[in-house]
């Protein structure tokens, strides 16, 4: 497959996924900024690089001066869904190649960057878009802790479910959730940190049916998907260009980091 159809499939995944759902967990977003918070963008202007179908651009409005969400795939579906708020902007364009022209108080890219062609060159476009003293928030999937999926699910996805209509992989993501349901409510409800996930499915429990759907939906979904270990992280953190760094384990599965531009 060629990089123009291969592009072309990727988009067409992505623009499935959120004219299907919409996130609007704000307590998982606030997890993923961790230790930013809401009120830490009051009066900025911010960054959303990989904004998806826009479900943080309304969080973010309510605090900050001025708010520029970029995507490559989804830009209109944020648009329409941010079109009320008037300090949103949004932006077609490849976060790792765009050049928007100016820079942010405050950048952030929350659970994009592992599904970029290049995650390093796509961090290192973020950075020239941070003002000195601006403050880098991103959140990826990690290496750690993701066995079972980088072992047996990635590999699956690439030689069948990519394959399969959506209305299928939606079907399979709901049946899968039920399944997965069944022993959340149950085993996992019992004392057992060693369990795989246990950590993350704390987190379900506090989400819907279809919120959940999402989750799966996601992971059955994603054209490409690299998982990210804390030495790549720390790079990115580099103490040559950051002060104030912060990373952090996330539900067991992810990394969130944060710093400010030196």
């Amino acid at each position: 497959m060629n990089d123009a159809a291969v592009r072309q499939r990727q988009q067409s995944e992505w623009l499935i996924q959120w004219k299907e759902f919409e996130d609007n967990a704000s307590f998982l977003f606030a997890g993923w900024i961790y230790p930013a918070t809401l009120d830490d963008f009051g009066g900025k202007t911010v960054l959303d690089a990989g904004c998806g179908g826009g479900q943080h651009l309304a969080q973010i409005a309510v605090h900050a001066r001025k708010v520029v969400g970029v995507d490559l795939n989804t830009a209109e579906i944020a648009r329409q869904r941010t079109a009320r708020l008037q300090n949103v902007t949004v932006l077609e364009a490849d976060i790792a190649e765009m050049d928007l022209g100016e820079q942010f108080d405050v950048v952030l890219s929350i659970g994009v960057i592992h599904h970029t062609d290049d995650p390093d060159k796509t961090v290192r476009n973020l950075k020239r878009h941070i003002k000195p003293g601006g403050k880098l928030i991103l959140w990826v999937y990690a290496e750690e802790g993701n066995f079972l999926v980088r072992a047996l699910l990635e590999p699956l996805k690439r030689s069948f479910l990519l394959r399969l209509p959506k209305p299928i992989v939606r079907l399979l993501a709901e049946v899968l959730t039920v399944t997965i349901s069944l022993p959340v409510y149950s085993i996992y409800l019992l004392p057992l940190p060693s369990l795989p996930f246990y950590e993350y499915f704390q987190n379900w429990r506090r989400l819907s049916f279809r919120r959940n759907v999402l989750n799966v939906f996601d992971k059955l979904n994603a054209p490409q998907t690299a998982f990210i270990p804390r030495e790549q992280v720390q790079r990115w953190m580099s103490p040559y260009e950051f002060r104030e760094v912060h990373i952090s384990c996330y539900q067991g599965i992810s990394w969130r980091a944060s710093g400010t531009k030196i």
